[in-house]
């Protein structure tokens, strides 16, 4: 067991060394002033099609793909594959919306989409609030992302003894190898390193979905031991079709995700990166690739079913299903490399995160009462705004038991979709009032939280769903509903009241 381990590290630390290599040379690839905000944290808008595609993919492949979903299909079942509707769905909200705000981005020079909504509805209150919003909704998904790097970590060192104590200061000294990088050089960073762990990950996707089919029984063998295994669990799983009590609440789960991704600061940070227009549309064209491999890897929760090892190894602990399975069926080797590229999967997104997350904090927060603040100042804050946005995220680790972690990315969902009025609807018409925005952020953001909380019952958080008349729905789509609701009545009245003062001054 020992030497098999010593060589799945060797492999691990060797690409690790590489990956990090990778991240400090990244600030004099296509260098620009790093004391520029918009050189640090959007690489001098020029990333083309290929890099683009890596990027984004960066944010979609991160630890919910190849962590959270395979742990909530292991410990759920059928509702948990809503991840592979709602990716699909997402690209096209991408294509219709990201296009045109990156084009009015790069015409008023705008770092954030935050910038855009300030001057759509002339409201630093509104800008303020989306900042905020965009900020405390990262922290739970880098939380996720945190999580994916403890499960390699734990899995891989484990026959070193205490697990915990070990993979946590491995974690640790990652984490500062990382701040260290992204500070050092921002995006361009996670641009380079992004490509790694994308190429590594789909090259592991590929072996895993053929070989373990292929040496288990195949996937009939798989669904046939998860139906009977979920069976006699309490209460039962099926694993194989949807329960029509779900059905609701599958739907609501995957629209709403698609709807909140591209909500998202990072998300919208990789598009803002572009060098045009043209490369957004080509990169989210060939985005659902990635999709493929997301689905694929959801079955991951269903395929460890076929493999008695690595079942038992996991236990109850959903978030040790893909790198036990992976442990499991490959060679020591094959699993140090992908157990990298799993761990780099949770870093680098959590990198474009964090200077996401610095960007709102720095250009829509502080300059809103420093307005003086010169270029390399700004830049600087950014920069240690992101080290600290990364430790902050450690928090959140202990709102959700592990096995329910994909629940870190749905609570995050239900606050960044509150800012879809000001920002996709924004980008298409005026007719919003700004007061009516905010009151309706207000009344979406506080119900999505207490619907969360009571749901439940104020233990940790293992479901985002609510009990309605409608049978089991996300808490986002009831809380975006009411956002609508006080955002629409408000603006009618408001633009009622706005037309009638213009009538009786035309009058006058």
């Amino acid at each position: 067991m020992m030497p098999d381990t010593l060589i799945t590290i060797t492999v691990f630390v060797v690409l690790f060394l590489i990956f990090t290599i990778i991240g400090f040379r990244a600030s004099r690839w296509r260098a620009g002033d790093l004391n520029h905000l918009h050189e640090w944290a959007l690489a001098g808008h020029k990333l083309g099609t290929f890099l683009m595609w890596f990027l984004v993919g960066a944010d979609l492949y991160t630890a919910y793909t190849f962590i959270a979903v395979p742990s909530g299909v292991f410990a759920k079942g059928s509702i948990f594959f809503f991840a592979v509707p709602y990716v699909m769905t997402t690209f096209g909200i991408a294509m219709v919306v990201m296009p045109s705000l990156w084009k009015i981005s790069k015409d008023k020079g705008y770092v954030t989409a935050v910038d855009f909504v300030k001057d759509k509805f002339n409201s630093k209150t509104l800008a303020i609030l989306i900042a905020l919003t965009g900020i405390v909704a990262e922290l739970p998904y880098i939380a996720l992302q945190i999580v994916g790097m403890k499960a390699v970590l734990q899995v891989m060192l484990l026959p070193f003894g205490d697990v915990k104590v070990i993979s946590e200061i491995a974690l640790l000294v990652s984490f500062i190898i990382l701040a260290v990088f992204t500070f050092w050089s921002g995006l361009r960073a996670a641009v380079l390193t992004a490509v790694m762990k994308d190429a590594i990950i789909l090259i592991t996707v590929v072996v895993i979905i053929i070989v373990v089919p292929l040496s288990y029984g195949g996937f009939y063998h798989a669904f046939i031991m998860a139906k009977h295994i979920g069976a006699a669990k309490t209460p039962p799983v099926d694993y194989v079709t949807l329960p029509a009590v779900l059905t609701n609440g599958y739907i609501s789960l995957f629209i709403l995700s698609a709807l909140a991704l591209y909500l998202y600061p990072h998300a919208i940070n990789g598009v803002l990166s572009a060098k045009s227009a043209r490369s957004v549309r080509l990169s989210t064209a060939l985005l659902p690739i990635y999709g493929l491999g997301l689905a694929f890897l959801a079955m991951f929760g269903v395929l460890i079913y076929a493999v008695p090892a690595a079942l038992k190894a996991v236990g109850s602990n959903g978030i040790l299903v893909v790198p036990t399975l992976i442990q499991s069926t490959m060679p020591p080797w094959f699993t140090g490399f992908a157990f990298l590229g799993i761990f780099i999967g949770g870093l680098v997104p959590a990198a474009i995160m964090a200077i996401s997350q610095a960007n709102l904090l720095t250009r829509n927060i502080i300059k809103e009462f420093k307005p003086d603040l010169d270029s390399k100042a700004e830049a600087n804050i950014a920069k240690w705004a992101s080290v600290i946005f990364k430790f902050l995220a450690l928090g959140f680790v202990f709102l959700v038991p592990e096995t329910y972690s994909i629940q870190l990315q749905l609570l995050g969902g239900i606050l960044i979709v509150q800012t879809l009025p000001p920002i996709f609807i924004g980008l298409y018409t005026k007719w919003l009032d700004k007061n009516a925005l905010i009151a309706g952020w207000l009344v979406g953001t506080v119900s999505g939280l207490y619907f969360v909380m009571q749901a439940n019952a104020g233990h940790a958080i293992v479901t985002t769903f609510m009990h309605t008349r409608f049978g089991l729905l996300y808490v986002a789509l009831v809380a975006l509903v009411l956002n609508f609701v006080v955002s629409v009545s408000w603006s009618v009245i408001a633009n009622v009241l706005k037309t009638g003062r213009n009538t009786k001054s035309a009058i006058l």
